[in-house]
């Protein structure tokens, strides 16, 4: 019997997941011409989801990732860079 602890990372596959998603609507708001970034920064701050576009079920998608864990996930990125 191995004696061992298998490390279990729930936050490191919800920020995955999270870039994921993000990175999704970041192209579909490319591709239906509008800037990614002012309509991400849009959203988050007003949580109103006409910001982001139904183009490929980007609102959707967006909408499955609580703001909070955005913003966590954003500010631990930007810092880690």
């Amino acid at each position: 019997m191995d004696d061992f602890t298998r490390k279990f990372s729930i936050a490191r596959d919800k920020d995955e997941e999270i870039h994921m998603i993000l990175s999704s609507v970041y192209r579909s708001l490319e591709e239906k011409g509008y800037n990614p970034i002012n309509q991400i920064v849009g959203y988050i701050l007003s949580e109103d989801p006409t910001y982001i576009t139904n183009h490929n079920n980007a609102r959707t998608l967006i909408r499955k990732i609580d703001r909070d864990e955005l913003l966590q996930v954003l500010v631990r990125h930007y810092l880690n860079q």
